[in-house]
């Protein structure tokens, strides 16, 4: 079955979307913006959560985002914006493969190559792009409450080594380090894109919009409560702390006794890191199948294709990360074009169309 539920998609947006902004996110945001780091990363979830209401609101019409496009704009530019969406996902998915890369092989795999450590998760990702994008909600299910335990885990082992006051006093960033940092946090704020591919795969109910828009801001409290928890233990130091969700809980207390138990949360957070990070490549691929018809093999060779030119570009962007996130940081413009914009546009319908 190529469906979802909604409770499915509520379990992306509040458990599985915050883990992969738990990574890489808090020390760029803390190179920007300092103590203030949660401030922009509220205003970003904000905005991120209208987008997730209209995207839901579309699921009111019971068609795919290709069926709305071609009632929008016509079949040929219809085509047209699907490409389009698809190399923004192909964007959107840079940044998550190569912190997920280095993350691995930092944290799990240190004595091994890069390309042998990280092989088995392009081998794992071209597998499940393959499969029908419904299938996600399934993972959804399983991966909610691994999430939850991971995170609140790490949590629990963290806050006893944090110091709130650190994140006072509010706003001495000023304007400049705030919005900076908006704009430096944008390359992981895409899930209202991510949530434009499973339309017309879930049944709309009543206030599905809202409580899957509340849903998400509750993920995004989460995020933003590790955010205070992480600067309250590193403050100055914070922008040298990379895989900050590894980093938090190593100095519990009782670690020294019971061992690194940490590392259970760890891994079972790595793993929910690992769904969400091949998810933009599978929506890519469920974009093409839409715009252009799920033939024969279509969807294996799109899945390898794609995957194959990241594992190409693993290899030449190695140890080249702080570079790319630069690149990536200068287009940040991109992200809202797709993530903010897009979604409203789709909201208005035709006359003839506004019973459905």
């Amino acid at each position: 079955m190529n469906k979802v539920s909604v409770r499915q998609l509520y379990f992306f947006l509040a458990c599985i979307a915050p883990v992969g902004k738990l990574v890489v996110m808090p020390v760029r945001l803390s190179a920007k913006a300092g103590n203030d780091l949660w401030i922009p990363t509220l205003l970003l979830y904000l905005l991120q959560a209208a987008a997730v209401f209209c995207v839901l609101l579309l699921g009111k019409r019971r068609k795919s985002l290709y069926e709305l496009l071609c009632e929008r704009i016509g079949s040929v530019c219809a085509k047209i914006v699907h490409l389009l969406i698809v190399c923004f996902l192909l964007f959107c998915a840079l940044i998550p493969l190569l912190e997920q890369k280095l993350f691995v092989q930092a944290v799990f795999y240190d004595t091994l190559p890069s390309i042998v450590a990280f092989a088995p998760f392009f081998l794992f990702s071209a597998y499940l792009c393959s499969k029908p994008l419904g299938s996600e909600g399934r993972a959804f299910d399983l991966l909610a409450p691994i999430s939850v335990v991971g995170l609140v885990g790490v949590l629990l082992l963290s806050v006893s080594n944090a110091d709130y006051g650190a994140v006072l006093p509010l706003f001495a960033s000023g304007a400049k380090g705030i919005f900076g940092a908006v704009a430096g946090a944008c390359s992981w704020f895409f899930d209202p894109v991510l949530l434009l591919l499973f339309l017309g795969k879930f049944e709309y109910g009543k206030g599905t919009a809202y409580k899957g828009a509340l849903f998400y801001l509750a993920g995004g409290a989460a995020v933003i409560f590790f955010l205070i928890t992480f600067y309250g233990i590193f403050e100055g130091t914070a922008i040298n702390q990379l895989f900050a969700f590894t980093k938090t809980s190593k100095y519990y207390s009782a670690i020294t006794v019971l061992g690194r138990v940490d590392y259970l949360f760890i891994f079972a957070l790595s793993l929910v890191m690992t769904f969400y990070t091949a998810l933009p490549l599978h929506c890519a691929v469920e974009s093409c199948l839409q715009a252009f018809g799920r033939k024969k093999y279509l969807p294996t060779i799109l899945s390898v294709g794609f995957n194959l030119i990241f594992l190409i570009f693993d290899g030449l962007l190695d140890y080249h990360f702080g570079d790319v996130l630069g690149v990536v940081g200068k287009l940040f413009w991109i992200f809202p074009l797709f993530t903010l914009l897009l979604p409203p546009l789709l909201l208005p319908s035709r006359r003839s169309h506004e019973g459905a």
